[in-house]
């Protein structure tokens, strides 16, 4: 049977045109923002970044390039922006923005807004070697396969917390970064076989 593989156009329809899964409203106060980088080609891919070992917090986790929101930015979309470009390099004026998810809780207590963005496939990176320590980028259909997000209960300070693991390669994802790719999984929802195009 041949692969099957999701198209930019099926993609940005479907997210332009269903509304996001609703989310338990955020407790955390602090705002912070991160990119969800597309790869902007006929079979798009997902960029990710693995964080640099040396980082006092989530040190070598797979992430996407953002951070918490500074004075100067004028909004989570600007945070989100300005905090890719330090992190790897790419221009605010080369990502276009289409649209953000739903916030999600950090353990580290921020409350976190994705932002969903097209990047030219052609781009070249530079990173910052104090936060970044790799980028890759994964498939976007493969990234938005339900099937290959197993969950996990874990306990923290007497809460129970679900927590979704996945692996790509020799990347392990998990988290945050792999609660906000299946959000948008859900979101995109199952796509029909006639709305994708072959290889």
């Amino acid at each position: 049977m041949p692969h099957l593989s999701l198209s930019l156009d099926t993609f940005l329809s479907r997210f332009q045109l269903l509304q996001p899964v609703h989310r338990k409203a955020s407790h955390n106060l602090r705002q912070a923002a991160v990119l969800i980088p597309i790869v902007k080609r006929p079979q798009p891919g997902l960029l990710l970044t693995l964080r640099a070992s040396t980082l006092r917090k989530h040190a070598g986790q797979v992430a996407f390039p953002g951070g918490a929101v500074d004075k100067s930015d004028d909004s989570l979309i600007a945070a989100a922006l300005r905090e890719t470009y330090e992190e790897i390099g790419i221009l605010p004026q080369r990502v276009e923005v289409m649209g953000i998810l739903p916030p999600v809780d950090s353990i580290s207590g921020f409350q976190v807004t994705p932002v969903v963005g097209l990047i030219p496939a052609d781009i070249a990176w530079s990173l910052s070697v104090d936060e970044v320590a790799a980028v890759f980028e994964m498939p976007l259909d493969e990234a938005l396969r339900l099937g290959r997000y197993h969950p996990l209960n874990i306990y923290r300070r007497g809460n129970e917390r679900r927590v979704w693991l996945s692996w790509y390669q020799h990347y392990f994802i998990w988290g945050m970064t792999a609660d906000i790719i299946r959000a948008l999984a859900l979101q995109i929802g199952d796509v029909p076989d006639d709305l994708f195009n072959k290889r």
